[in-house]
């Protein structure tokens, strides 16, 4: 009887976890100068058991993320750095937070939110995730770090496709540590920029922003109240996705009621095709996340234009997919 390709995704978790434990751990970042080591070394280097640790460097080894030399030598490879916390392209907080334990349990709790429509994280915790992540210290660092990783990789496309240039003062809302802010303003030396988010999305602003920081304002605020005023364009990356229809109708409302009548505001979404094909695995499982996690979801390009238009928004243009993302840029202005 032929394998089942079942079996791959079945089984991914323990794959998952392989990977997760290294990032945790600090594994790649024992890998001083780049240089092969022992398990010994390594388990001196991350405070762990040393015959544990040589067999979790062997799985990591049939995964790509260190080549095993020699039976107890094994050196980090291109994909590996990645793990490393101070990598230029570092995708080790991603990995801390989606294969985390607070992920890992909401994803267990999948079947009962398809019973009964209610959010895993809530029903688990007790708080939406947001505040859970505020509560924490740790957790909000990890969860900023992630978002700041993945948008780092997708905001070169983003200023790619769309002239920013246009503008005199654009706002991030929900911009967290402003690494797609800050790109735009390289970008446009004449532009000013304003970063929105939350106190603790705040956080490590000082860092991204700091050589633009001349052009840069940086407001603490909650877009379910208020945004500020004043904007030529209001950039909301991966915000609206996060809730559900209401929810996120208030914070487009909050924008229409800030924007002047030659504003607009550029949705950062991923859009869900309307006929899903193997291809589309990706945005289905990014949808399933929000189904878990924060009761938000993917939308299809009608959706979008559906819930823009009750807010008082029509879409001007739409680009996408961008290049080596699954963005699309959803510009929208006022209604008349």
């Amino acid at each position: 009887m032929p394998r089942s390709p079942l079996m791959e995704p079945a089984f991914g978790f323990m794959n998952a976890q392989i990977v997760h434990v290294a990032a945790e751990l600090g594994v790649a970042d024992a890998f001083t100068d780049d240089r092969p080591r022992s398990s010994a070394e390594l388990a001196e280097a991350t405070g762990t058991h040393a015959p544990s640790l040589y067999r979790l460097l062997r799985g990591l080894a049939g995964l790509g993320v260190v080549e095993q030399k020699e039976p107890d030598l094994f050196a980090l490879t291109a994909e590996g750095r990645r793990l490393r916390a101070d990598a230029p392209d570092s995708i080790r907080s991603l990995i801390r937070l989606f294969c985390g334990p607070d992920v890992w349990r909401t994803w267990g709790g999948m079947a009962e939110t398809v019973r009964t429509g209610e959010y895993a994280w809530e029903r688990m915790t007790g708080r939406t995730p947001f505040e859970f992540f505020a509560s924490d210290a740790e957790m909000s660092e990890t969860f900023n770090r992630a978002m700041a990783e993945h948008t780092r990789d997708v905001a070169p496309a983003v200023v790619g496709a769309h002239d920013f240039g246009r503008y005199g003062t654009v706002a991030d809302l929900g911009g967290g540590d402003g690494t797609l802010l800050a790109a735009i303003l390289r970008a446009h030396p004449g532009l000013h920029g304003v970063l929105f988010d939350l106190p603790a999305g705040l956080a490590d602003a000082s860092g991204p922003l700091a050589d633009v920081a001349d052009r840069a304002e940086i407001v603490p605020g909650d877009f379910f109240e208020a945004v500020p005023k004043g904007a030529d364009a209001y950039v909301l990356k991966s915000v609206i996705h996060d809730w559900p229809d209401e929810k996120a109708a208030a914070i487009l409302r909050n924008c229409r009621a800030a924007m002047g009548p030659d504003a607009r505001v550029l949705l950062l979404e991923q859009v869900m095709p309307e006929i899903v094909a193997p291809e589309s695995a990706g945005i289905v499982r990014n949808d399933l996340n929000m189904l878990v996690a924060t009761g938000g979801r993917e939308r299809t390009e009608a959706e979008f234009r559906e819930l823009l238009e009750g807010a008082g928004l029509t879409v001007v243009s739409q680009t996408g997919p961008l290049s080596e993302t699954a963005y699309h840029v959803i510009e929208a202005g006022i209604a008349h």
